[in-house]
This record gives C-alpha cells, structure tokens and sequence, in this order.
C-alpha cells in the first residue's frame, strides 16, 4: 500500500496546517488536476541530476526546509491538501505504484454509510464549536443514535476521497484519518485483489492529465536510469556542441544544465505524449472507431497498462543499486555507535557491500522487466477487448507495440554498465 505516504514526516505538521486553513479558500480550480504534479516530477528528476543532490548534504538540507515549508504554506493557506494531491512529487511515485496494492481503504458496510448524516470520513469529527449529529430517529421521530464533533475531533480525509466511492489508491494516503474520525468504527483497510484496480473501467476517470501521468511516469524510470550509463555523457557533449554551448562562453555547470533539461524533456514528455497519441489513433483506425471514440477516449483506458511495466523498470534499476550496496548498511550503523563512545558490534568492516555477481542481478533485473511486460500487455489486452470486442486484437496490436519498443529500451538500458555520476566535462 502507500505506507511511504501513511509514514510521512509531514503528517504532524500538516495536521497542524489543516486546522490553521479550517476556513481557507478552496485551491484554485485550473489547478485542481496532476499537470502541476507531472511539472514537479520533472523538476525534481532534472535537479535531481543537474545538482548532483546525491552527493551534497548541504543542498539535501536546503531542499528538505524549501520543500516543507511549501508544503506547509500550501496547506494552511487551503482548505483542502492540496499539495499532497496536486504538487507532492514523492506523493505522485507512491499513489500511482500503490494501485496495484493489495490493501485499499472501504467501508465495512455500505448500509451505514448510506445513513451516515455527518459523513465524518470526508468531513472529519473536528469542530471548533461542539456539534450534535443525530444519526438515527427512533421511536416517536425522538433520536436513536447520536454522536458530538468537537475539538477533540479527527480530521476527515485531506484529499476529499468519501470512503464507499473509493475505488482507486490514487490520491489516498492511507493516513487513516477517515478511520479516526468515522463515529460508526465502520472504515478499515480491506484486502483486495493485488492489481485487480487497474482491470476496473470506473477506477481511473478519463482525463488528459491523469492518464499522461501514468505514461510519463513510466518514462521516467527508463530516463532516470538513463542518467547513469555512459551513452548519456556522449548524447550530452554532442548535444552541446551541436548547440555550440562551448564557445558562447557558459559554464560547465550551465551547459550540463542546458542539455539535461533537453534530454529528460524530450525524453520524460514529449517522447510519452508523442508515442501514446500516435498509438490512441493508430488503434482507431485499425478498429474503424474514429468517429465513434475521440482521441481521449481512445487513449486514457490504456494509461493504467503502463504501470506495471514502469514498476518493472523502477524495480530493475533500484533493485540494482540495493543487490550492490545491501550490506553496506552494517559498517554503516558500526561507525554510527563507535562516533557515540559504543563499541557494542566492533569496527567497521567497509569490505562489506553486497552481491557482486553482476549477471545474477542482471538475471533479476531482466525478470523485473519480462514481468511488468506480460502484466502490462495483460491490462492492455483486457481493456481492449472491452472497448474493440470482436476488434480487440487490432486494438491492442499498436499498445503492444509501444510495449515491446519501451522493453528492448530497457533491457538495452539494463545491460550498459553504470557509471559514476558528477565525472562529466565540456569543452
């Protein structure tokens, strides 16, 4: 599930902020969607890279303060949280992986939901003033069933999810303040089907940003892998000649900046937006559904296909890093106690790192991608026999395609050796 997002750091304070907004204004509507969330993606893999925050703990500081103190502002200026559901970068990683959980908050009966008068879930039990909810009439229109929300009271869901219409991890937090401050103890976390959201045609609504969300993210895994193989260094030097970026005097600094944020933009944007359209109207005309499905329509009910194949190539990469550098963590925490005066588990042993035979962990990485492969052409093959029928096969012919290219781009990827990061100079 999206534990990543139910232990967040932030929840303290951002409890904190919510009761300061109790009365803010609504976020702006143009920006209620994920297009700022796909901008903040971006922007955090290119500075992630053009910064090399790797390797700096002072700018990992700054980042960290800039990036609380944005959040906190946003969330106490509105009423709603917004930057969990629209800006959060981290957030956008574990909603869209977390859908192929097994875990989703529901209600344990739909029944008492129905009557449920104060719908604390969404609400929340929090009040300034203390409030009487009469949940039931009894005998003689006398109330049966109450219940008061005052200041002792839980916050309802930040992200306005209502529990008996959920039906998708997306923007849930599994922070489970619908839990708290559901009066009835009738919110839980439910066991599902794992994946089993992304076959559902009403868990994903059919709009532009969303979908584009889902693709480039898988994009991004391949390009954020990208950074760190060495044809990346040539593409960056023949990139910043082509542009003559030497000669007209800029700095090394400006130059890798230039040219990184070409590559990822082409590479995390235009490349995803270009090759999805291409394959939504290449799949309406071998259906002959042109007239009858628009360009949306053709192509939002296969963005949840891409998940799985982006979980392989995320996987594939930050599998590899962990496989290398498992062990690591053992000299780590020694040096930790000795720093504080504790010899309890001895000196360092720095010859520890982790499995070094590279062509079992290229076997597990080259099994990450097979298996989001066939799991992608699966949800694609039954979203096309949804929409096409008897026409599914030629519906499904250019995802699969698009498929089997993003495939040969990671095991290609995969098998170019890693290389150090921050080595690279111009001129």
């Amino acid at each position: 599930g999206n534990l990543f997002c139910m232990g967040c750091p932030f929840t303290i304070p951002r409890t904190l902020a919510k009761r300061l907004s109790h009365r803010g204004r609504r976020f702006p509507r143009a920006l209620r969607n994920k297009w700022v969330a796909i901008a903040t993606l971006f922007a955090f893999f290119f500075l992630y890279e053009w910064l090399d925050l790797w390797a700096s703990p002072w700018l990992t500081a700054w980042t960290i303060i800039v990036y609380f103190t944005a959040s906190f502002a946003l969330e106490a200026i509105f009423a709603e949280s917004p930057f969990c559901k629209y800006v959060c970068p981290l957030g956008m990683f574990n909603y869209i992986y977390s859908t192929v959980s097994p875990l989703q908050i529901g209600a344990h009966s739909y029944e008492v939901c129905l009557h449920c008068k104060g719908k604390e879930c969404v609400n929340g039990s929090y009040r300034e003033t203390p409030l009487i909810v009469v949940d039931q009439i009894g005998v003689n229109g006398a109330p049966d069933l109450t219940h008061t929300n005052d200041q002792h009271g839980t916050l309802g869901c930040g992200t306005e999810l209502f529990v008996p219409s959920i039906k998708s991890n997306m923007d849930c937090m599994f922070c489970l303040d619908c839990a708290r401050a559901c009066p009835h103890d009738n919110v839980g976390l439910m066991a599902r089907a794992p994946g089993a959201e992304l076959l559902r045609p009403d868990a994903f609504p059919r709009r532009w940003d969303l979908a584009f969300l889902l693709i480039s993210f898988s994009f991004m895994g391949l390009l954020n892998a990208f950074g760190m193989v060495p044809p990346v260094y040539d593409l960056m030097r023949s990139l910043a000649d082509a542009l003559n970026l030497p000669a007209l005097g800029f700095s090394d600094v400006a130059i890798e900046g230039i040219v990184l944020f070409i590559i990822l933009g082409v590479g995390m944007i235009l490349l995803p937006a270009a090759l999805s359209l291409a394959a939504a109207a290449f799949a309406r005309w071998l259906t002959r559904t042109t007239k009858r499905d628009s360009l949306r329509a053709a192509l939002t009910p296969f963005a949840p296909a891409f998940i799985p194949l982006g979980i392989g190539f995320w996987t594939a990469h930050y599998g590899f890093h962990f496989l290398i550098g498992v062990l690591t963590i053992i000299p780590a925490f020694q040096d930790f106690l000795l720093r504080h005066g504790i010899a309890l588990l001895g000196e360092p042993n720095w010859s520890l790192s982790g499995i070094d035979n590279l062509p079992l962990i290229g076997l597990i990485q080259t099994i990450a991608l097979l298996g989001g492969f066939v799991a992608s052409l699966f949800v694609a093959q039954r979203i096309a026999l949804r929409l096409y029928r008897r026409e599914s096969t030629a519906g499904l012919l250019p995802w699969a395609l698009l498929f089997m290219l993003m495939l040969a781009a990671g095991m290609w990827l995969f098998n170019l050796p890693m290389e150090m990061r921050g080595t690279l100079q111009f001129g």
